[in-house]
């Protein structure tokens, strides 16, 4: 594929695009590609998503451009709230649990945006949101820190009877990744006043969320608070091995696999396969070679999982030809790959500068097993061909997933481009084609890597005037940028004598 092929660049036509002015407002778009005489011959595209290769619109799309256009013109939830119930076009949009998904999707970064367009569907006399709706909207709030925000939010769910062990899970579970595990539990106590049983699965779930936050100890006395009257599983036991490997207790997680026993659990691949990555990660892989031969005497033989770890681990350790030697144990074993597994391999292979064999893994084995790419395979792919200096295979590469839609791109697809046009100085042409496809075609939220990635690209580009507007973005969005990038743009702007922005900058780093 070459840059013709990709969508094409063509001027709105106002007489006949009148009704539809407010189609989007692509703010990203706009902060790095504002009309300017250096970029004089920018316009914006047609919405090549909006239809299919026969022409046929793509049902909703159209409808969360005009949402999308509206949403990023309000600063706050009630602001968007107020403009989408007083706006005509976006009353008159026929709602749907699929568009609402997308929507809510798309504003997954963006919690004002998702709030206010949540309340005005809600609102909606003939739309019911969905029970996964609700958990989303819960998400969102909950991994943007907005907790009392959550927790309200939590409470009107309870009023409508909508809470379901699924809603309380993401809850726990933002609670303790922001440090509020004592309310996590307390969620876990009020279950039953959800309407929700104190169960194995629901005490897993609590047990799971403070491993994973290595509150393990605290996990550990709630247990054996609760194991006289709730019967732990082979899950219960596997989630403290995982803790304990978590905290660098690699005695308490083995002893671990010993008390499964005493309560009639039988360890399994994962049991063993937790602490073979322990050992991984630390580059112990004596360890790791003797874990796997006991398991084989234990009779719980590795599995393709297991196998997957030790060489993901073999070449993160630079290790390769070892490496490729998992390939042949696999075969030994009679072990089928899946796609993770095809994945590493994929990324092994480019790591170890075997690119043309990396490609005939994806091309010509993968189909030939029967196994199929996922995002991540792609994602592997795009990486290894950019870090090549390969930039337009990997473009077909992208062109092909898109078009065969097996799986879809996400932000991380578009890492390994964004940073080749910065590489290749394609600023003012294929980044704006990339981004555009990111907001507009794929509708995804630009994360606080992606924006790192932009204005730190930007500054060294000098581009500092556009990197501060995406500076700008990210405070709009709560997006907290990270001290580094603070930092570079704050130079920049200092040498450029934008003093303005430079003080809003330094400001703004008081706070962090």
């Amino acid at each position: 594929m070459v840059v013709e092929d990709l969508p094409k660049l063509l001027l709105f036509n106002q007489n006949c695009l009148r009704s539809t002015r407010f189609l989007v407002k692509p703010s990203i778009f706009c902060a790095i590609f504002h009309a300017s005489s250096e970029s004089s011959t920018f316009a914006l595209p047609v919405e090549s998503s909006h239809f299919t290769g026969s022409g046929q619109q793509v049902v909703g799309q159209y409808d969360i451009d005009i949402l999308v256009g509206k949403v990023h013109t309000q600063s706050s939830d009630d602001e968007i709230f107020q403009c989408l119930m007083s706006d005509r076009e976006c009353n008159a949009i026929q709602l749907s649990h699929d568009l609402i998904d997308k929507l809510l999707h798309r504003f997954n970064d963006d919690w004002k945006s998702a709030l206010g367009a949540f309340k005005w569907a809600a609102s909606r006399p003939s739309y019911k949101h969905s029970p996964q709706a609700y958990d989303m909207m819960v998400d969102i709030l909950g991994k943007m820190k907005q907790m009392d925000r959550m927790k309200d939010f939590l409470k009107e769910m309870h009023q409508g009877n909508l809470v379901t062990l699924n809603t309380i899970a993401k809850v726990m579970r933002r609670l303790a990744g922001a440090g509020e595990s004592e309310n996590a539990v307390r969620i876990f106590d009020e279950l039953e006043t959800f309407g929700l049983e104190k169960n194995t699965d629901s005490m897993n779930l609590l047990l799971d969320t403070l491993c994973k936050e290595k509150k393990v100890e605290e996990a550990r006395e709630i247990f054996l608070l609760l194991k006289s009257h709730i019967v732990p599983d082979a899950h219960t036991f596997n989630i403290f091995i995982h803790g304990w490997c978590k905290i660098n207790r690699v005695d308490e997680a083995q002893w671990t696999i010993q008390e499964m026993r005493g309560h009639g659990c039988h360890p399994s691949v994962i049991s063993y396969s937790t602490i073979i990555q322990f050992y991984c990660c630390r580059c112990n892989f004596r360890k790791v070679y003797e874990l796997l031969d006991e398991m084989v005497v234990q009779g719980c033989p590795p599995n393709i999982v297991t196998y997957t770890t030790v060489m993901c681990s073999l070449s993160k350790a630079e290790k390769f030809e070892e490496a490729l030697q998992i390939v042949l144990r696999t075969k030994i074993a009679g072990c089928k790959p899946d796609t993770l597994f095809y994945n590493c391999l994929i990324h092994t292979l480019g790591r170890a500068g075997q690119v043309k064999e990396a490609v005939e893994v994806f091309e010509v084995e993968m189909p030939k097993t029967g196994v199929a790419p996922n995002t991540s395979t792609y994602n592997c792919m795009i990486a290894m061909l950019c870090r090549h200096a390969q930039q337009q295979k990997a473009l077909t590469l992208l062109h092909d997933m898109e078009n065969l839609k097996i799986c879809k791109p996400e932000v991380q697809t578009y890492y390994p481009l964004l940073k080749s046009c910065f590489k290749t100085g394609k600023i003012d042409s294929l980044l704006s084609i990339l981004l555009n496809d990111i907001v507009d075609k794929h509708y995804l939220s630009l994360d606080i890597s992606a924006y790192s990635l932009l204005i730190h690209g930007l500054c060294r580009a000098n581009r500092s005037d556009r990197a501060y507007n995406l500076f700008e973005e990210m405070i709009r969005k709560d997006i907290t940028p990270k001290y580094r990038t603070c930092c570079l743009l704050l130079d920049e702007l200092k040498e450029k004598n934008m003093y303005d922005a430079a003080e809003k900058i330094e400001v703004f780093l008081k706070k962090l």
